[in-house]
C-alpha cells in the first residue's frame, strides 16, 4: 500500500522531467522528453503534457495528491506563469493552469528552479537540519533560493534567494539581465571557460573549452586555469558573505556542473569567504557541496508541492 503520492515537474532548457515521489523522497517513477526549446509555446507544453501522460497512466497516479513545478525562470508563481530566458517560445505561458487541468484539477504549486533545489537540499541535503541557508546552483547560470525559519522561502513571485543577480562588481561586465557585474556574469561555467580563454589558457589537444575542462587543468596545476576559478571564487564568497550579513544564513551549499570542480572550486571559496565574512555573526558560515545531485530539482518540485515544503528535522 502507497502513502499520498506527489508529481513532480522539472522544467529546464535541455529536458523536461517528471516523477512520482513518496513522503520520505523515494522516487518511485520517472518521466523525461527533451526540451524543444527552441520552438513555439504549444509544442513546449506537448512535451511536459507527454512527461505528465506517462505518470498519469501508472497505477501509482491514484495516489497523487498535487503537483509541483520547479522551471526555469523567471517565474510568477503569484499568476502561475512562467518565462524562461532559454526557452523563448514560453512568455508569460500560464503553466499552472495547463498542467492542472492536465492533472484532472490536482493542486499545483510553482517555484523557481534554484527554490526548487534549496527545497530538495534542505529536505534530503546538504542543509537539512539548518532553519537559515542559502543553496546555488551553480552552472550555465546561477541561480539560487533561501530557507528562512526552517522552511523553504520562494516569495511571492517563487524568485527569492536568484543570488546570480546580485551585483558584486559596480564596474564589472554588462549582464544579459541588465545588470552589471552580477555573479552569474563572473562564475557561470561559461564565464569562468571565458576568462581562461582570454586570459591565455589553451585547451589540450581534444579542443573542449569548457569549464570542466579548465577544472582539470587548474587541478594539474595550469595558474590561468586555477586564477579563473579564484575569480569565480571570488564572486562566490562576496555574494554569499553579503546574504550572510543581510538575513543571517548558517550554511551555504553549492551545487550545479561547476560545483562537480570540488577543491579547484571549494579551497578559494572558502579562503575568500573568510576575507569577506568578517562580521562577528557571519564567520562561522559553512560552505558545503550540494547532495541531492541530478534528482535536486524533481525532489524540490516534490517538496513544494506539499505545504509550504517539509520542514527539514533537527539533527
Amino acid at each position: 500500500m502507497h502513502n499520498d503520492l506527489v508529481a513532480a515537474l522539472d522544467i529546464g532548457g535541455t529536458k523536461i522531467a517528471g516523477a512520482l515521489v513518496d513522503t520520505a523522497g523515494r522516487i518511485l517513477l520517472r518521466a523525461q522528453r527533451p526540451t524543444p526549446a527552441r520552438e513555439d509555446a504549444e509544442t513546449v507544453m506537448c512535451a511536459v503534457d507527454e512527461v505528465l501522460g506517462e505518470l498519469v497512466a501508472s497505477p501509482l497516479w491514484a495516489h497523487t495528491k498535487a503537483v509541483g513545478i520547479g522551471s526555469a525562470g523567471p517565474v510568477d508563481a503569484s499568476a502561475g506563469t512562467v518565462s524562461p530566458v532559454n526557452v523563448p517560445g514560453w512568455r508569460g505561458f500560464p503553466l499552472v493552469d495547463r498542467v492542472r487541468t492536465a492533472s484532472g484539477g490536482l493542486p499545483v504549486e510553482l517555484v523557481g528552479d534554484g527554490v526548487a533545489m534549496t527545497a530538495a537540499e534542505h529536505w534530503l541535503g546538504a542543509a537539512r537540519g539548518y532553519d537559515d541557508a542559502l543553496c546555488m546552483v551553480v552552472s550555465t547560470g546561477v541561480g539560487g533560493g533561501l530557507v528562512l525559519g526552517g522552511r523553504p522561502h520562494p516569495g511571492p513571485t517563487g524568485n527569492a534567494g536568484h543570488i546570480g543577480h546580485i551585483s558584486v562588481d559596480l564596474d564589472g561586465e554588462k549582464c544579459p539581465c541588465g545588470g552589471r557585474g552580477c555573479v552569474e556574469r563572473i562564475a557561470s561555467g561559461p564565464s569562468i571557460a571565458r576568462r581562461a580563454l582570454d586570459k591565455g589558457w589553451r585547451p589540450g589537444p581534444d579542443g573542449d573549452t569548457s569549464a570542466a575542462a579548465v577544472a582539470a587543468a587548474a587541478a594539474a596545476g595550469d595558474p590561468v586555469a586555477a586564477a579563473s576559478f579564484e575569480r569565480a571564487a571570488q564572486a562566490l564568497a562576496a555574494a554569499i558573505a553579503a546574504v550572510a550579513a543581510l538575513v543571517e544564513i548558517r550554511i551555504a551549499v553549492i551545487g550545479g556542473g561547476v560545483a562537480g570542480a570540488g577543491d579547484v572550486l571549494f579551497v578559494p571559496l572558502r579562503k575568500a569567504l573568510h576575507d569577506y565574512a568578517t562580521l562577528s555573526f557571519v564567520q562561522g558560515v559553512v560552505v558545503a557541496p550540494a547532495r541531492t545531485g541530478r534528482d535536486a530539482g524533481l525532489l524540490g518540485a516534490a517538496a513544494a508541492a506539499t505545504v509550504a515544503g517539509p520542514a527539514s528535522p533537527k539533527d
